[in-house]
């Protein structure tokens, strides 16, 4: 990956922020997003610098296709030309509500986050894939989203990430023959700090909901993003790809 320019929605923090650092370790130059975390941006430039790449931070609601394309565009100024981009933002409601009580503006909020953003997202950087013959793209989505079932309380989040499902098989067909591959990356129940945590970090910490038995962390979902953006890795497209330790957090949940 040394040289490419990978571009990352809602890397201050958290999972974006690892697998940035990740991208960065492997070669890449990097694209930081942000909406409001300008100081975790900055300071996340500063340690992929330090790491002795390029990088950027651009603020930008991916939700909004004016920001969408402002920040694609600021990229490639500032950069070069998107190869990697890893739709990582996507809002979230962690409050278990009924669909009946969403207000209006949260189910098109979610339903533009989480879908609607990242298409617009992939539609601005394929021209330049396709121009390359080279392009990975990677979305998020949920634990078993490809199975398409239901989830109470979560009904519009979980609605556009199986939407988002089907995107991901359709324009993976479509994008094979141009070099560019698209798969989904599915983390499990990773929380707080262990977003930004690597594996060794909790090396003997425990979690009971966990088949595995210990807490995910953000290098668990890196590691995996990694090694999808290698060039060797062009035969896995359309995929949507578990990083849960085998925690089902639907079926956990209705268990309780």
């Amino acid at each position: 990956m040394l040289g490419k320019t990978a571009l990352i929605t809602g890397s201050a923090k958290g999972l974006g922020r690892r697998t940035a650092l990740e991208l960065a370790a492997a070669g890449c130059d990097v694209a930081i997003n942000y909406v409001s975390s300008r100081e975790e941006a900055e300071r996340l430039v500063a340690d992929i610098e330090a790491l002795g790449r390029r990088a950027c931070a651009v603020q930008a609601d991916v939700a909004k296709e004016e920001d969408a394309e402002r920040l694609v565009s600021a990229t490639e100024s500032l950069l070069g030309g998107v190869d990697i981009l890893v739709n990582n933002a996507g809002p979230f409601i962690r409050e278990r509500r009924l669909f009946a009580d969403y207000r209006t503006e949260e189910i098109h909020y979610l339903m533009n986050g989480n879908l609607v953003g990242t298409m617009l997202m992939d539609h601005r950087v394929l021209p330049g894939m396709r121009s390359r013959q080279w392009g990975r793209i990677i979305h998020f989505g949920f634990g078993h989203a490809s199975e398409a079932r239901s989830w109470p309380h979560r009904a519009v989040y979980a609605a556009a990430k199986v939407g988002l499902v089907s995107f991901t098989k359709t324009l993976a067909v479509e994008e094979a023959a141009n070099g560019i591959t698209v798969n989904m990356i599915c983390p499990g129940d990773i929380r707080g700090g262990n977003k930004e945590k690597s594996i060794a970090d909790v090396a003997g910490v425990l979690d009971d909901e966990s088949p595995r038995g210990r807490p995910g962390t953000g290098e668990d979902v890196a590691r995996m993003i990694a090694f999808l953006c290698l060039s060797e890795s062009d035969f896995i497209t359309g995929n949507t790809i578990d990083v849960s330790g085998g925690l089902d957090p639907i079926r956990t949940h209705l268990k309780k």
